[in-house]
């Protein structure tokens, strides 16, 4: 699962979501899907590492606690 804080990157970003997920390279229904919960995402799912990029996030910072690969 997501995590609150790339919720919350999104919802304050300067870039509107759909320059995210251009960015990302992804669709915007897709990038909407994952914010979500539509899209069942995993830790180190490459869609959220992209987002996370765009958004200057480290991708760890991205999953629930628990969740990380990296934990």
């Amino acid at each position: 699962m997501i995590s609150r804080k790339l919720k919350e990157a999104v919802k304050l970003s300067e870039l509107k979501g759909y320059e995210i997920a251009h960015l990302a390279g992804l669709h915007p229904s897709t990038l909407s899907r994952i914010l979500n919960g539509i899209d069942d995402v995993k830790a180190g799912d490459p869609r959220v590492t992209r987002i996370a990029k765009v958004l200057r996030l480290r991708p760890e910072d991205c999953f629930e606690q628990g969740e990380n690969r990296w934990d």
